[in-house]
């Protein structure tokens, strides 16, 4: 296991950033009508994720582990933005399972950071 000098080098910030990309790539096509709604929504709290656990390095532990929370708090609300996305059927066939995988495990790997922290 290589040293971890900055949030680049966690592998649940690296995720989440692919989580965060896929999120935007998936909800591009969207129809206009949710643009400001469950799109900007999903969006808010992707980029969430990475963002918190990026912030939380710069504190100390008992900040930090606050903000990983934050981050499984964000991952909650996109996860279940992602099942109503789904059952509007606004994920199509060939991102659903990308982004439910990827979903997974970024949920994983941020709980890990958190079991590490406590």
């Amino acid at each position: 296991m290589s040293e971890i000098k900055t949030f680049r080098d966690l592998l649940a910030w690296q995720k989440a950033m692919d989580l965060a990309d896929l999120v935007y790539e998936v909800t591009e096509g969207f129809p206009a009508r949710e643009r400001f709604g469950l799109a900007f929504q999903m969006r808010k709290a992707s980029v969430s994720i990475p963002s918190n656990i990026a912030e939380g390095t710069r504190r100390r532990r008992p900040s930090y582990i606050h903000f990983v929370t934050i981050a499984l708090g964000s991952h909650g609300e996109l996860d279940t933005q992602c099942e109503l996305a789904t059952r509007r059927r606004y994920v199509s066939e060939k991102d659903k399972p990308r982004l439910t995988a990827l979903l997974g495990e970024v949920g994983r790997l941020t709980r890990g950071l958190l079991q590490s922290l406590e």
